[in-house]
Order: C-alpha cells, then structure tokens, then sequence
C-alpha cells in the first residue's frame, strides 16, 4: 500500500546492499519509466484494498498480499539464485521488521479502508515520513533537527489537520478508521528506525530480505486470520483478482522495481515516488469508486507533501548518504 515514505530513508523492507556487490547490468526499461509505473501500482494499491475488502475480511485480504508478493520475490529469487539470511539472529530481527513494517500496517489499512475511503487511507499514508522525522529525533542520535525540518514537520500535522476538517469538529470523518490509517502510517517509520538500529550491514542483499521478510510477514497473517476470521463463502471475482492483484502488483513486483530504482538512481531520487501516492490514490477514489472530495481533502494533502518533503531536506553542507531501513539502502514497503 500502502507504502510507498520515513526519516531520510526509502521505502520498506530489507537491509543495505553490500558495497562490495557487483554493479548490476543496465536495466532495459527506462528508470523515469519504471518511476512513473510505480507510482502507479503503489497509488493504485488503496484502490485494491477497498474493493478486496467487498469480498473477504481486512485479515484475509492482508494475508492473500503478502502471500502473493512473497511468491512473486520467490520466484525472484530463485531466478537469481540468491541465499537466505542463515543467521539466527539475522531472522529474529526480521521477524519484527516484518511485523511493523508489514502484518501491522497493512491490516490496519484494510480495517481502515472499511470505514474510510481510499483517498483518504492514501492521504494519511504520505504522513510517513513526517512521524518518521519526529521519531528520530528521539531514537536516532545523529538526526539533528534542523529549521527547515522542523517548519516541514509543523506544516504537515497543520496539513493533516486541513484533511480531516478539524474547524468542523471532525464532522462526518469516522474517527476510528482514519485512526487505524494513521496509525497504520506511523508503523512504518517504527519498523524503518528498528531495521536501521539492528540490521544495516547484515551482508546479505536488499532482496534476500525483503523477501524473507515477507515470508515472515506471511506466516504471521497465516497464525492470526484462521482466529479471527472464517472461510469465505465464496470467492467473488473482483474482489480476488484484486487482493491477487495488489499481492503480485502492488507487493511483490513493486519491490522489485523499487529495489532496481534505489540501485540505479539511489535513495533519494527512488523514495520521491512517496509524494506522487497520494494523488493517484485520490484520483482513482474519485474516478473509479465514486468517492467525493471536499475542497479541503486536496488543499490538505498538498500542505502534508511540502510538509512531507521539507522534513527529509538536507543541509547542504550534509553529503548525502543513504540510511536504513527500509522501505541497498532497504526498499521501502509500500505504501500502503
């Protein structure tokens, strides 16, 4: 979803590629061209959820995600024959990050997603890197504040604030669901802090683990759905060609692009795809599900992206280096 923005990172899910790692050979597609495809699928992915919630329950449509993505970074990785994290410890750290970063964020945005409209999950979801910055301050050290950041971190709640129609008392906004949206959002900046502390420089490569963390992630929603849900009935069409969809699509194949885009053009360029979420999210609400629009839902969502991209400036003085986690820098999970 979700997926996909966190303190002067990329976007979910693994650990830095090694840098002894042979430069990989020259993609074929264009990078604009893969950036612009995955702005697609990650905006498109809240589109996903709302209708794969039609048909199965907010667990289930979670589980068949990350069943899916998993699948499609299998496949990946056993075409190009890459290894397993074999450390204990290695698999313990990930089980966390997948939890966060993963099994957390991408249920409570389908239990959102219930109640809320898609345009505004994938609103709340550009927040990330604004509860990314105000994390680290207080968890990473050597994330030192600046005036700029802290106006974009001002400017973004203010923005947030726009959104919901806080002058109106929050009037007609189900409280609950864009809790479980934000909250969603802040879970990933959590899973992104943690990744960093504990997993940067593992030696294994961004994909071996993002792809065992979406296994993890996988085996997870597999305890937790048959307690809290049913079988389905039936299996509506629709509905299981999207959550097939926003599993392979929107998870697995994402990733992929997002892991050759931070490889290619590097993290900062790669993580911009983050402000471009949430205005394909509200452009397909509106066209394709019928959603409305208030003027104060687009206002809003421009003042949380300039909000958004003001926390992760730089000073110029600062060289530019890429940090964990996630989403060889670590690859972002998505958005959403």
């Amino acid at each position: 979803m979700s997926a996909p923005p966190a303190p002067r990172t990329v976007p979910p899910s693994s650990t830095p590629v090694p840098a002894t790692a042979a430069p990989a050979p020259r993609p074929a597609i264009d990078w604009r061209i893969r950036f612009v495809a995955l702005s697609l699928i990650w905006g498109f992915s809240f589109l996903l959820i709302k209708v794969g919630t039609d048909g199965y329950a907010p667990f289930q449509v979670t589980f068949g995600r990350l069943l899916f993505g998993t699948a499609v970074l299998a496949v990946a990785m056993a075409v190009r024959r890459e290894r397993l994290p074999r450390s204990g410890r290695t698999w313990g750290h990930l089980f966390v990050a997948a939890f966060f970063l993963n099994a957390l964020p991408f249920s409570l945005f389908a239990y959102a997603e219930l109640t809320i409209p898609s345009t505004l999950a994938g609103i709340c979801n550009a927040t990330s890197p604004l509860w990314g910055m105000a994390l680290s301050l207080v968890a990473l050290s050597e994330d030192r504040p600046t005036r700029r950041r802290v106006a974009g971190l001002g400017l973004g709640f203010i923005g947030v604030l726009t959104v919901l129609g806080a002058w109106q008392g929050f009037s007609g906004l189900d409280l609950s669901g864009t809790a479980m949206a934000l909250l969603a959002s802040l879970s990933y900046p959590v899973g992104w802090i943690y990744l960093r502390r504990t997993l940067a420089g593992t030696g294994s490569s961004a994909l071996a683990m993002t792809g065992s963390q979406l296994f993890l992630g996988t085996l997870q929603l597999a305890v937790v759905t048959p307690v809290f849900t049913s079988l389905p009935d039936s299996f509506p069409l629709l509905p299981t060609l999207s959550v097939i969809a926003l599993g392979a699509l929107g998870t697995g194949l994402a990733l992929l692009v997002q892991y050759g885009l931070v490889t290619e053009v590097g993290p900062t360029t790669a993580q911009m795809v983050t402000y471009f979420i949430p205005v394909i999210a509200t452009a397909a609400g509106v066209a394709l599900l019928d959603e409305q629009l208030s003027w104060n839902t687009p206002v809003g969502a421009l003042i949380v992206l300039v909000g958004a991209a003001l926390t992760q400036s730089r000073a110029r003085a600062e060289p530019a280096r890429p940090t964990g986690p996630p989403e060889a820098t670590v690859p972002r999970l998505s958005r959403s």
